[in-house]
């Protein structure tokens, strides 16, 4: 409207001028300065709000994650009318976008909430959010201005296993070793005193404080057993037919082996060759074994972004990674196929002191035949075909 309403002045004052009225010219006068005004008062009010969105980050399935949206008027200037539009995810909300409309005077706030369902994992966009104002009565053409995008992760759906039975020959945790070299600084046998060369880290200073004599802890020999997870997302490694189902199944098994791994305060680690968004392209995304909550959020961070996609092969993500673990690790292989080349891997890596175990995730091709092989050469097997066959590991 505001170029048509352009004209419409230049044509009035022409025709003011034409005909020598001072009304006329007077109102043309009246009507430019409202113009003139409106368009001036329309930019700086649009320009002086701010905004603000809040929601936690992170959601577990079937969550409802409310979103705060807080529009702050910065200025003096009140804004007449104000049309915010929100975009939103499909698979969070439906329809994908959130309007509203508000005035918002000086110095004001105006808050607003919706809701977004995380029914689906993954790694969503919130925004970005779209301004949108003019003068109240339309004389000047609409403006409008960006906001930014924040994300929200969706975690994996996280069974709760009661007892895992992972057929594998070395228990989750540590093991008493003979070798004195190798320590566990969190079992403490005995103190004594200090001699030349102990570090002071292995000083126990409230005993040291009660003898008068400068004491250190002894520590029971041991060595730590880990568990890394090792989960195959290349496409091209699962029957097309069942793909979508089998690689979901697969990171629910990941994300929930780990949420109990971590629960018996043991370590675990995670390799796999999904396509994350915020990752580097291509490369097997790999987190080393570690204790603790923290460390299990950084996993199923990793787990609620990875997508299945063709890319290298399985075998070649275990050779990278597989050479730096620690003897005595239980490295559970978790993938939609099993051939020779894993085969091998499979051997090689028992070879040099790991214990396998392979799960297998929805129709897998010439299941009994690799099942009776794997058998024969001592290789535990697990094989899952729909979420409901996780019954056996639930609490």
């Amino acid at each position: 409207m505001g170029n048509n309403f352009f004209l419409f002045l230049i044509i009035l004052a022409f025709f003011a001028i034409f005909l020598r009225e001072d009304s006329v010219l007077t109102l043309a006068y009246f009507l430019v300065g409202v113009y003139a005004l409106s368009r001036w008062w329309s930019r700086r009010a649009l320009r002086a709000v701010e905004y603000q969105r809040t929601f936690q980050p992170r959601a577990f399935l079937y969550e409802k994650v409310p979103v705060q949206l807080e529009l702050v008027n910065t200025r003096w200037l009140p804004v007449p009318w104000l049309q915010l539009t929100e975009n939103l995810p499909l698979e969070l909300i439906v329809p994908s976008t959130y309007r509203s409309v508000t005035t918002i005077g000086p110095y004001a706030r105006r808050r607003f909430e919706y809701l977004l369902h995380a029914d689906r994992r993954g790694y969503y966009s919130i925004g970005p959010l779209h301004l949108r104002s003019g003068d109240l009565i339309g004389m000047t053409e609409e403006l409008n201005t960006e906001g930014g995008v924040d994300h929200l992760i969706v975690y994996p759906k996280i069974i709760p296993f009661a007892e895992v039975k992972l057929p594998s020959r070395s228990p989750l945790g540590t093991l008493r070793y003979t070798q004195p070299i190798f320590e566990d600084p969190s079992r403490v046998r005995g103190k004594r005193d200090y001699t030349t060369g102990d570090s002071l880290r292995r000083v126990d200073w409230k005993a040291t404080a009660t003898t008068g004599r400068l004491q250190v802890k002894q520590f029971e020999p041991s060595i730590a057993l880990e568990t890394a997870i090792f989960l195959n997302l290349n496409a091209d490694e699962y029957l097309q037919r069942t793909r979508l189902d089998a690689t979901e199944l697969a990171i629910v098994i990941a994300a929930s082996l780990a949420n109990w791994i971590v629960g018996k305060r043991q370590s675990v680690g995670l390799y796999v060759n999904g396509v994350d968004p915020i990752g580097a392209e291509g490369k097997t995304q790999a987190l080393p074994p570690r204790k603790g909550r923290a460390h299990l959020t950084r996993l199923l961070d990793v787990l609620a972004r990875v997508r299945s996609a063709p890319l290298t092969p399985f075998v070649q993500n275990i050779q990278q990674e597989a050479s730096r673990l620690p003897w005595g690790t239980t490295v559970i292989l978790i993938t939609g196929a099993i051939d020779e080349a894993l085969f091998e891997e499979i051997f090689r890596a028992r070879r040099a002191g790991l214990n396998i175990v392979l799960i297998l995730c929805g129709t897998v091709p010439n299941l009994a035949e690799m099942q009776q092989r794997a058998k024969h050469f001592g290789i535990p097997v697990q094989h899952f075909m729909r979420e409901r066959d996780l019954d056996v590991w639930r609490g």
